[in-house]
């Protein structure tokens, strides 16, 4: 297996924590040059310390952008250079019904999870084509596939990304360039940690009691029956990211714990 990442850069978006994060740091680990993404100046601070006390001697940057900002998204399209890994990473969503869910909250997903994606494999993948190697990864979700009624607008945009992905690796016949989509099954990250924390507080039970009912009531097909870790999620991406990965192109890669289900 050809993990080697030395002399590569990557881009990862949305990786100050959660997956993005455990990305970023599989990829530095590996010898890979990483740039960081968050909204906030401290955020992308914080997260860049963090990887460099994880990661001694890892050659890392941050770069602040709010993909729901369309000039922000532009300055960094225009400082992004030499990347070989694109990682479409950032993604926000509204857990409510339906009809509660606004015309706005519908765009903001829209713009972040899917226009997000769209603007930078534009501006980057030109640059791969023409020095014949490249990487680009969408993070879309189990929920592309499962669309829950409390996550819907999320759901159609992650669904989008299978569409966007499929579509960018027909312009790359013939190259040593891919472009590959991965769903991930639900995670523990620490939103995730904070949600179990909360109901575990409102019902009186043990955070993994809560854990334990929702598989049962939300996941049921799950056959770990569990959140994975985004470590589980970072050792996937890092491969589809890595040479070795160099026949695997125009894929949707499920790391869902069997929770989608069917046989493709």
């Amino acid at each position: 297996m050809n993990f080697n990442f030395k002399d590569q850069r990557a881009f990862i978006s949305g990786s100050t924590s959660g997956i993005g994060y455990a990305i970023t740091k599989s990829l530095a680990s590996l010898g890979c040059e990483v740039i960081l993404n968050g909204r906030t100046q401290d955020s992308v601070n914080k997260a860049v310390t963090k990887l460099c006390q994880e990661v001694p001697g890892t050659i890392c940057s941050g770069l602040v952008c709010d993909f729901a900002k369309a000039e922000q998204v532009d300055a960094l399209v225009g400082t992004l250079e030499g990347i070989d890994i694109l990682v479409n990473n950032v993604g926000i969503y509204t857990d409510q019904d339906f009809f509660e869910t606004s015309v706005e909250q519908w765009n903001n997903q829209w713009q972040v999870n899917v226009m997000s994606g769209m603007r930078l494999s534009k501006a980057l993948l030109p640059s791969m084509l023409e020095k014949n190697y490249g990487r680009i990864l969408f993070i879309s979700s189990e929920c592309a596939v499962l669309t829950p009624s409390n996550l819907l607008a999320y759901s159609v945009t992650k669904t989008a990304l299978l569409g966007l992905s499929k579509g960018l690796s027909g312009l790359t016949k013939e190259s040593k360039v891919t472009v590959n989509a991965l769903l991930p099954g639900s995670t523990l990250t620490e939103g995730a940690e904070k949600f179990l924390e909360a109901v575990a507080e409102k019902t009186g039970k043990s955070a993994d009691q809560v854990e334990k009912e929702f598989f049962v009531t939300d996941r049921p097909n799950s056959l770990i029956q569990r959140f994975e870790t985004v470590q589980e999620i970072a050792d996937a991406a890092v491969f589809l990211c890595s040479p070795s990965a160099s026949a695997i192109n125009g894929a949707a890669l499920r790391v869902d714990g069997g929770s989608i289900g069917g046989l493709f």
